[in-house]
């Protein structure tokens, strides 16, 4: 089974280094590896609206319904603040999710936790679900976020998604689509995200490729 991706790129590696243009050396990563594995438990629960780092921004809430679940396989960092990016796009995974069920191109966390490019790129793809009567069911597991830092306020995130559990469905019969597990159930996505003055990390770019080798298990 899978989901549609969010912005498939055409050409996926001139994007990733652009989003990495004047990054310099190696700060650490979000692991410290340059391959980062899966092992941890999942960091942010699907439902959760909660700040990431108990932080006093009013936030919207995300919930989602029992058959869709999100898991964030190695999120973890080890350092407070690579900690707290990584919780946001957690957030930012969920609230798209949680507008896709709404039905919802509008949905005040989609305009919470992206901007830019990527806000218009995410309202235009929950509208297409909307328009096609469709909503999506399953778990859907993250995995091997590469974080690099170019600079305080900016960072370029690089995460895979394993769809092999996940589809989409007919939004009035709640029948889920039925497809072979193949390489296209993987998915490898690259990301920009820029820090605002609330704190918050907000996705500015997002690209993504289905089939990706890296990202292929």
């Amino acid at each position: 089974m899978k989901r549609r991706t969010l912005s498939t790129a055409v050409a996926f590696a001139a994007t990733s280094a652009l989003l990495l243009t004047g990054c310099g050396g190696d700060d650490g990563g979000s692991g410290g590896d340059d391959e980062i594995a899966g092992a941890a438990k999942d960091p942010a629960p699907s439902t959760s609206a909660e700040s990431p780092s108990g932080d006093a921004v009013k936030r919207p809430s995300v919930t989602l319904p029992s058959d869709v679940k999100n898991v964030f396989d190695g999120w973890e960092a080890g350092d407070a603040a690579k900690d707290g990016l990584l919780t946001d796009v957690t957030h930012r995974i969920n609230a798209t999710d949680a507008a896709i069920v709404a039905a919802d191109p509008n949905s005040e966390a989609l305009r919470f936790y992206y901007k830019g490019e990527a806000l218009a790129g995410a309202a235009t793809w929950v509208k297409g679900y909307v328009d096609e009567g469709r909503s999506i069911t399953g778990t859907v597991r993250f995995f091997d976020p590469d974080l690099v830092m170019v600079d305080k306020d900016t960072a370029a995130l690089a995460y895979c998604a394993d769809e092999s559990k996940a589809s989409d469905k007919d939004r009035k019969t709640g029948k889920a689509d039925k497809t072979p597990v193949t390489k296209e159930s993987y998915v490898a996505y690259n990301s920009r995200l820029e820090k605002g003055e609330d704190g918050v990390w907000r996705t500015t770019v997002l690209e993504s490729e289905r089939g990706n080798a890296k990202c292929v298990r």
